[in-house]
């Protein structure tokens, strides 16, 4: 076995096939393959952090969260290179996209959910794909959030009992004493270093994740305007949107009170 067989570059180089005949059309399809490997590969760590986190292996935790972040750069930076696509260059195949869209992702929609997003308008566009399983398990399992706060509540934290155990397929909703056991973390790190240290984590990675959002939002008004999207979202707006979405939220409010 070489590199290439190892790596199975062959089935890996030969999964780009152009439709228009654009020089520019070989950018558009490479940058979403190589998002779609990064997202596969944050998937696979979210998993294990969370499996941890539920299993009080808070060391092993902070070292897959920590990649998680490198990762989401990754995910940004690959915004640079698709920034490069002019409004005329995308043009001229994007009517060979037909429907197809990046809100169809079925990663990024499970990394979405891991995160603690849950929405069910989103399943529909992934009803009856073969990824539908994969989608549905993600929505329906608790987030690496949800376990974050039961790992508080283990170590004592007062975490109210609707927040350990509810339907896990609903948003989180903000509580009041959920901010108030962060806060309690956080006025006294050196008793709960390895929560404290948890709490870094997330914002690192929400820090990340938001950055991600606003380069896409970004790019895409670069190249598309205010242009509908392919999928039949509002394109623009719809990821604006996404721009006011807190995932952690009560380890953002406690820095206000704090």
């Amino acid at each position: 076995m070489d590199y290439s067989d190892y790596l199975h570059l062959g089935e890996v180089l030969g999964a780009q096939h152009p439709l228009s005949g654009r020089h520019d059309e070989m950018l558009f399809i490479m940058q979403h393959q190589a998002m779609e490997l990064w997202m596969k590969l944050a998937l696979h760590e979210l998993r294990s952090a969370t499996a941890d986190l539920a299993a009080d292996r808070v060391q092993p935790a902070f070292k897959t969260l920590a990649r998680v972040s490198r990762i989401m750069e990754q995910l940004v930076h690959a915004w640079d290179v698709l920034a490069t696509l002019t409004p005329p260059e995308y043009a001229e195949f994007r009517p060979y996209l037909a429907t197809g869209s990046g809100f169809q992702s079925w990663q990024y929609r499970c990394i979405e959910f891991a995160l603690g997003n849950k929405n069910a308008r989103t399943l529909t566009v992934h009803e009856g794909r073969a990824h539908e399983d994969q989608v549905l398990a993600a929505y329906r399992a608790p987030s690496l959030y949800d376990e974050a706060l039961r790992l508080l509540a283990r170590r004592g934290m007062r975490v109210p009992a609707d927040r350990l155990e509810r339907d896990w397929t609903q948003p989180y909703a903000p509580s009041e004493e959920v901010e108030q056991a962060w806060l309690e973390v956080y006025r006294d790190p050196g008793t709960h270093w390895d929560l404290y240290e948890l709490g870094e984590e997330l914002t690192d990675l929400e820090s990340a994740f938001r950055l991600w959002r606003f380069r896409h939002v970004t790019t895409v008004e670069r190249v598309i305007g205010f242009k509908p999207g392919t999928g039949g979202t509002s394109g623009v707006g719809y990821l604006r949107s996404m721009l006011d979405v807190v995932l952690f939220p009560e380890l953002w409010g406690m820095r206000t009170t704090f």
